[in-house]
């Protein structure tokens, strides 16, 4: 800039303030670039050399972007003095440095030339409401905005073939490092690597990120993280967090695979201002996607597992997915689909202690306002479920659980073996501390006090993880499992799962594994569910249940055995009712024996009368043994008769005891029957003299 004053300008011009415009795009020009900034800088002193007194510098832009993309306070400072008549002239080293685009700079120029403001840069001196000042105006912010796309559309073409190649990176994530040429290679530290496949192997197992996190607090077991400063990138080791675990999950980079371009980034305008949002692509949207381009922690099929099984999991967002297995005692949450609209069937839990599962189809009633399709209680269809479940999984069950004995050991031995290495870390910091201490001169105690403090804590951290091992080993050298005991209680499978201990999220598992759907209706009559299973492996059964009535429920008494107290309450008294059901087989609801006292409490239940020797006398009713002890004959011979039909009898069911009529043993039939048998009894009519006898004769 010339030190003559321009004739452009004016006395009006130099009453006003001059502001310097001050601006850098990034941080990073405002670190190194220094030179740019002393020469914007000194357009101050140009400014008072042209007789401003004056002169105010905006830099609150420095490291900001001028493509209009960002908020620049600086920018808006500076068009709300213009606006104010405030500005006699507005300096800067160039057009691009007030805007890189032309909405942002044909702006400024409109408010310029409305209050006679002028334009100066390194080239000379304008004045917006000259018709050719205001073209060359024109012309530097279209040249401005013009260089900044053909910039960055020469930055994002070679970042596109340095991606296609796979050799774009930026950071790599913890678990691996990136060599001198461009390659990725897995992280050289042991522990860092048995860290991240012991994650892999519980989310593989569990199925659930958060299970897996929960696990990971409750064993205590520490992650690597990777922290940026300023001696660059280092690792620590510290509790994981959902977002570590998810990471970890979801980067297919752990898979072996290259991949650019997994988020992009929408512009949308809002209030005036353009906003910026980014959201996550479809996997088969991703621009750059390299499969097996570096070694990994698993394979693809087990990504694609655990993105499947993390999508399965999703909870209320919309997608027809099962959700993850929960703590509710509804086996069958998730599965279940109405064969009428195709929604997923809804769960609720209600009784004193919110056990009691009731599945219904709800959607239309939530969407539309309509009733629901489908209601019913889980009880019966779980159970038939389960049968159906155990006769697929029982020819495996033994190899599995001695599979799942083997996986434990594992899983043991690896968590050993990550301690193991930790204490190693921790050995060789504390041996670290100890030489750091040892090299510093006694004399300076600061720094002496220090180091020592630094090295106590690092032992008291080997002392702390030597006992984790300690106990870890103490576990590891327990008794094996005994594989005779496993066989036996996988062949028991039945009373495994309906073990109260056994947990109901493995349950679920194990459901899911083997069915993906349950097409489910209910028949025309209300009385049956009529079920179509669509089984893992792509072949489809059919169940049809018979729904429960109202009042049945897993711990009510069977119709059976209240069918046989009824008729049993008019010959025996409650606690020969009681031996009767025990000798029978039957229990309670709760599978308890009978006694007088669960009798009496079924007879009020089901409103029944209560024995009575006299009403039993009066209607004439008896036993088996009442009825031989009446006829002087053995049980069988009145067997013998209900049998042949001679003597009519009743019996509730196969296996319930016989009930008589006191009338019907004096029948002429019957009386003729036990005639003969005592006939039978009396011996031959006159005496057998080749028969031996045991008197002596008589002389």
């Amino acid at each position: 800039m010339s030190a003559l004053v321009p004739a452009k300008i004016t006395p009006q011009h130099l009453q006003r303030a001059a502001y310097v415009y001050v601006r850098q795009s990034t941080l990073t020009q405002v670190h190194e670039h220094l030179e740019s900034q002393r020469r914007q800088y000194a357009l101050a002193e140009h400014a008072r050399t042209w007789g401003w007194h004056h002169v105010e510098v905006i830099d609150d832009d420095l490291g900001r972007s001028g493509s209009g993309r960002v908020v620049r306070p600086g920018f808006e400072r500076l068009v709300a003095a213009v606006c104010d008549e405030h500005v006699g002239a507005v300096f800067a080293l160039e057009a691009s440095r007030l805007a890189r685009n032309n909405r942002d700079w044909h702006h400024l120029v409109d408010l310029c030339g409305l209050t006679a403001t002028l334009l100066i840069d390194g080239e000379g001196v304008y004045d917006p409401r000259d018709f050719n000042d205001r073209l060359l105006l024109g012309l530097k912010g279209t040249m401005s905005e013009w260089e900044l796309g053909v910039l960055r559309q020469r930055s994002v073409e070679a970042l596109r073939l340095k991606a296609s190649r796979g050799e774009l990176f930026t950071t790599v994530p913890i678990g691996f490092v990136r060599t001198r040429d461009d390659r990725v290679e897995l992280d050289p530290d042991l522990r860092i690597q048995a860290a991240i496949r012991m994650i892999f192997q519980q989310l593989l197992a569990l199925g659930s990120l958060r299970q897996v996190l929960m696990w990971c607090r409750s064993e205590h077991i520490t992650l690597p993280a990777v922290e940026y400063g300023p001696f660059g990138r280092t690792v620590t080791w510290k509790l994981p967090v959902y977002n570590t675990i998810h990471k970890l999950a979801t980067n297919p980079i752990y898979a072996g695979a290259y991949v650019l371009g997994r988020t992009k980034t929408e512009t949308r305008v809002s209030g005036g201002r353009a906003s910026k949002r980014t959201t996550r692509r479809e996997t088969a949207d991703w621009p750059v996607f390299l499969p097996d381009h570096h070694p990994g922690y698993i394979t693809s099929v087990e990504y694609e597992a655990l993105q499947t099984q993390r999508q399965e999991n999703a909870q209320m967002q919309g997608r027809m997915s099962r959700g993850a297995p929960r703590h509710g005692t509804a086996l069958l949450a998730g599965l279940l689909r109405c064969r009428r609209c195709g929604r997923r069937l809804h769960v609720a839990y209600s009784g004193s202690q919110g056990k009691v599962r009731r599945y219904a189809c709800r959607g239309a009633m939530v969407n539309h306002g309509t009733g629901n399709c489908l209601s019913f209680g889980g009880l019966a269809l779980e159970r038939a479920v389960e049968d159906a479940v155990f006769a697929v999984v029982a020819p495996g069950a033994i190899d599995a659980a001695v599979t799942a004995a083997a996986d434990a050991r594992t899983q043991q031995t690896e968590r050993q073996s990550h301690a193991q290495l930790a204490l190693e870390q921790l050995r060789y910091e504390a041996e670290r501390a100890r030489r750091q201490y040892d090299a510093v001169d006694p004399a300076n105690r600061l720094v002496a006090a220090e180091l020592e403090r630094r090295w106590n804590v690092a032992l008291d951290a080997v002392s702390a993880q030597e006992r984790h091992v300690t106990g870890l080993a103490t576990v590891a050298a327990a008794p094996s499992v005994d594989v005779a005991a496993l066989r036996a209680l996988a062949e028991d499978l039945p009373r495994v799962w309906h073990d109260p201990r056994s947990d109901a999220r493995l349950k679920k598992r194990l459901v899911r594994t083997l069915i993906d759907e349950l097409l489910v209706d209910v028949s025309p009559d209300e009385s049956r569910l009529q079920v179509i299973v669509r089984w893992a492996g792509g072949q489809h059964s059919a169940l049809d249940v018979r729904k429960k009535r109202k009042g049945q429920h897993r711990y009510c008494t069977s119709v059976d055995v209240v069918t046989v107290v009824r008729a049993l309450v008019r010959v025996l008294p409650d606690h020969q009712i009681a031996a009767v059901l025990n000798r029978l087989g039957y229990t309670t609801g709760r599978g308890n024996t009978w006694n007088a006292t669960r009798i009496v409490t079924l007879r009020h239940t089901q409103n029944l009368p209560v024995f009575d020797p006299t009403s039993a006398a009066r209607d004439g009713w008896c036993t088996q043994e009442q009825a031989a002890a009446r006829l002087e004959v053995s049980h069988t011979v009145i067997r013998t008769l209900i049998t042949s039909g001679v003597l009519p009898a009743e019996q509730v069911i196969a296996t319930a005891p016989w009930i008589i009529r006191i009338m019907d043993l004096d029948t002429p039939a019957v009386r003729t029957y036990v005639d003969q048998v005592h006939h039978r009894r009396r011996g031959p009519p006159t005496p057998d003299t080749a028969q031996l006898s045991l008197t002596p004769p008589t002389t």
